[in-house]
């Protein structure tokens, strides 16, 4: 009866892993790429809070210090 490689079964073990994880990687990727582009309606709300940030700046400038 032939002797079991068991460093060869842990290397397969180890290449399954690895490849397991680096395919949920890019399910993660896949997903958050998804929702990026469906998210157009939060781009355009963040720019107009940074809009209202920068109105608020010169507004506050013109004010005179106490």
């Amino acid at each position: 009866m032939a002797k079991p490689n068991y460093q060869f079964e842990k290397r397969q073990r180890d290449l399954a892993k690895k490849n397991k994880q680096e395919e949920k990687r890019r399910q993660k990727l896949a997903a958050k790429a998804a929702g990026e582009t469906g998210g157009a309606d939060d781009a355009s709300a963040e720019d107009s809070d940074a809009a209202d940030a920068e109105g608020a700046a010169p507004a506050d400038a013109g004010k005179p210090e106490a």
